[in-house]
């Protein structure tokens, strides 16, 4: 097999001269004359005993060999650099572990659970990556990741971590500010000013999707948008409207008393928030403690 592979700088060359989209953007990147990129193509075409390039087009077009070798040398220099990472991460991995989660579930459900796992774990440093929604996907450097769905992956292991609910949920000051307006002792969610989060992921209750689930009328303004539920969140605290709570993210505020329900209206999805641990993690201590100790929290 050795004696069929170019050496890696000449194919070191040839990705940095697709991904960067010519010969001058390559040399400058890796930090050598344009003539010596040149010469490395020309090396790289005679090992292989094919055109890569049609120089004949500005800038230089893949050949079918071009495109073939392309789709190996990118995915073979992915997974060499996939392996460095993790190698790196070999010596303190003992005594280190990556989590990945939504903004919105760590600031509000993992960073007050992780005081308490550090106070028992001092020796155990935890890393969290978040973002802004949906499900983080598991790569060398990352552990265990906090999912939301119907826990149907394949990249780890899958374990139930806690349902969820929605329930409409406001300030408690905003909440008698409408029942006042409203002359009664409830209120109307359509006339209510809605707080609403854009979320990319189809899975996640929006607005219309509870009010049509609890059978009740649109609402009659758009209300607010924001981009993701730590700002919905605090916009609820500050009194700007009735936001949907999910029990990951409001649940804690409302035990505090800082956020009420507006209604009693409740949903129930069918998706949950999982814990996916990479296949492996759990012979790491660090990793294993903390899912451990997740598990039983949630």
């Amino acid at each position: 097999m050795a004696k069929n592979l170019p050496p890696l700088r000449l194919l070191s060359v040839f990705e940095a001269v697709l991904r960067t989209g010519g010969v001058r953007a390559a040399a400058h990147e890796l930090n050598v004359t344009q003539p010596a990129i040149s010469q490395a193509l020309r090396q790289l075409e005679d090992h292989v005993g094919a055109r890569l390039l049609d120089r004949r087009t500005r800038p230089a077009a893949r050949t079918r060999a071009g495109e073939i070798l392309e789709a190996a040398v990118v995915d073979g220099l992915g997974r060499i650099a996939d392996a460095v990472e993790q190698i790196r991460g070999l010596e303190a991995a003992g005594h280190a572990v990556t989590i990945a989660c939504s903004v919105g579930v760590a600031t509000y459900w993992l960073m007050p659970r992780l005081a308490r796992f550090s106070a028992l774990h001092p020796h155990v440093a935890v890393n969290v990556m978040t973002t802004p929604q949906g499900a983080p996907r598991l790569t060398p450097s990352i552990d265990l990741a906090i999912r939301y769905g119907l826990g149907q992956w394949g990249d780890g292991l899958v374990e139930l971590l806690f349902p969820e609910r929605v329930t409409p949920v406001c300030s408690p000051a905003f909440l008698s500010r409408l029942i006042d307006e409203a002359g009664g002792d409830s209120i109307r969610l359509d006339r209510a000013p809605l707080i609403h989060v854009r979320a990319e992921d189809p899975t996640w209750l929006g607005w219309p999707a509870f009010l049509k689930q609890r059978g009740l009328p649109e609402p009659l303004s758009s209300g607010r948008q924001f981009t993701n539920y730590v700002q919905a969140t605090q916009a609820a605290l500050d009194g700007q409207g009735v936001m949907l709570g999910w029990e990951s993210i409001t649940g804690g505020l409302m035990r505090e008393g800082r956020l009420v329900a507006a209604t009693t209206d409740q949903v129930v999805p069918r998706e949950g928030f999982y814990l996916v641990s990479a296949f492996g993690a759990g012979e790491r201590e660090a990793a294993r403690l903390l899912k451990d100790w997740l598990l039983g929290e949630g």
